[in-house]
């Protein structure tokens, strides 16, 4: 049996379909996103990540609302999926994940990580809807349809485009995906103000003010930052780049061996990167 909470989820979820008549206030009043994120069904890891990740107060500054369709890039394993997909199945909305290009044949891992997210969030439509999976890569399509989406999301993967050549791809792709008017939210490991930015992203910190470029140069404008995900105690020279810290904590560099030896007091006490929350506008 399911657990009594998220029965109680659930039924709520099913009350909301049953009143589609009523006026669309009324009938999702009841749905929030601090219930999303309280949902039963996240793992004990998931949830005790939302410290650093602080997706309430997030995706309330990015203005998710009942009934949205959102776009989710690179969405990973479902970190934020398993917070959005059930807010917007509860609340008549859409959510297309823009995933990994997993074309090519000679990348099974980035095939097994599409296939397994396609899994999970097909295993229960009641709770998360139609995850409508599209992708994200070097030669992919549209994310979505043309001016569809009220909010696209840039969650922790700019460092990722930018090592590969994609990062002016990926905020083309958002604008064209977004309604006029519509947002797009930026979360990303920051770099230290000031310096020569690292157009590679090699240690996985991204300067602020070279996203802002990015995304004007692609149409948007700048509406707001938050200190929202802010940690003053990332001194970000750690010896294997962001990776360091939590959740990842490398101990060795990419492609070697777990180091057992590695000490990871230092890193576990700094916590997760200090990151920028950006809401850029698409003009209406």
């Amino acid at each position: 049996m399911m657990p009594v909470s998220r029965r109680a989820w659930m039924a709520g979820v099913l009350a909301v379909g049953a009143c589609q008549r009523e006026p669309p206030r009324r009938s999702r009043a009841a749905v929030t996103i601090a219930a999303a994120v309280a949902g039963p069904w996240r793992s004990p890891a998931d949830r005790a990540r939302d410290r650093f990740r602080h997706p309430v107060e997030s995706l309330q500054f990015w203005g998710l609302s009942p009934g949205a369709t959102v776009v989710e890039f690179w969405p990973g394993a479902g970190w934020y999926t398993d917070i959005l997909a059930p807010f917007l199945a509860a609340t008549g909305g859409r959510l297309y994940a823009a995933h990994l290009q997993a074309t090519d044949a000679g990348d099974p891992a980035a095939r097994d990580v599409v296939e397994a997210y396609r899994a999970r969030f097909a295993a229960d439509p009641r709770l998360y809807g139609k995850v409508e999976l599209t992708a994200f890569g070097p030669t992919s399509g549209p994310v979505a349809p043309a001016g569809t989406a009220d909010l696209a999301l840039f969650l922790r993967n700019l460092h990722n485009w930018m090592a590969a050549g994609i990062a002016e791809k990926a905020f083309r792709d958002a604008f064209l995906a977004l309604k006029p008017g519509g947002v797009l939210g930026v979360e990303e490991h920051r770099a230290r103000p000031g310096g020569v930015p690292d157009l590679l992203a090699e240690d996985g910190y991204v300067d602020q003010t070279y996203v802002v470029k990015l995304a004007q140069e692609a149409g948007f404008r700048l509406a707001a930052t938050s200190e929202i995900n802010a940690n003053p105690n990332d001194t970000k020279d750690h010896p294997f780049g962001v990776w360091t810290l939590p959740p990842v904590r490398r101990s060795s560099p990419r492609g070697e061996a777990f180091d057992p030896a590695f000490d990871h007091t230092r890193y576990d006490r700094i916590g997760e990167s200090d990151r920028m929350t950006l809401r850029f506008e698409k003009p209406r």
